[in-house]
């Protein structure tokens, strides 16, 4: 099975655990989180508008849909000017107002440029800005990201390290996904400037 194919089924289980909003204790057992500054990045993919409402139910979730589409379209192949061919960027981005708004859901792949994007993809910068980083696993699907994202939501801005931003959070999947009972997983957690320190 090829990488692209395993992580089609790693991601088909997240947006099943994702919509699964049973949630559990704050504790953040088995992940690591620190805090990072990223600078921008330039997306290149396809996208959704959804909410986490629509996608408890199954046959109006979005995200099943569209990472369907990715995959089987193989749209990754379109992109130009990727970065790390095969490493997967979900993001959560133009929030209407928290993680109980409508969001648009992004899937896609790193560029160096925008030069070149054919008319069926969409394009997407991510802000540079401040971060939590969660590291989540290795452990199996869905566990390895339905956990995590239920502590995410309830963590208060001091458990979690700052004032969420609500500019845009997401997903990196690359070759620490190839083992689907092994799956190493980090989250991005954007949060407002200068926050970080006013909460430490």
């Amino acid at each position: 099975m090829t990488f692209s194919i395993r992580l089609y089924f790693v991601l088909v289980a997240v947006a099943a655990a994702i919509a699964g909003q049973t949630f559990e204790n704050k504790e953040s057992e088995g992940m690591k989180k620190i805090h990072v500054h990223q600078g921008e990045k330039k997306i290149i993919g396809i996208k959704t508008r959804t909410n986490n409402q629509l996608e408890t139910n199954s046959l109006e979730g979005k995200i099943f849909p569209i990472v369907k589409q990715y995959f089987h379209q193989n749209v990754a192949s379109d992109i130009p000017n990727r970065i790390h061919l095969g490493t997967t960027f979900c993001i959560y981005t133009d929030y209407e107002s928290d993680h109980q708004g409508e969001y648009t859901y992004f899937i896609g792949e790193e560029v160096n440029s925008f030069e070149g994007v054919p008319a069926s993809l969409e394009t997407l910068i991510i802000p540079a800005q401040e971060y939590i980083k969660f590291t989540s696993g290795p452990g199996p699907m869905p566990d390895v990201v339905r956990k995590p994202w239920q502590q995410i939501w309830q963590m208060t801005a001091g458990e979690l390290g700052g004032l969420r931003s609500y500019s845009a959070d997401f997903e990196i999947y690359d070759e620490r996904s190839n083992d689907h009972q092994n799956i190493v997983l980090d989250i991005y957690i954007g949060i407002q400037p200068n926050n970080y320190e006013n909460q430490n």
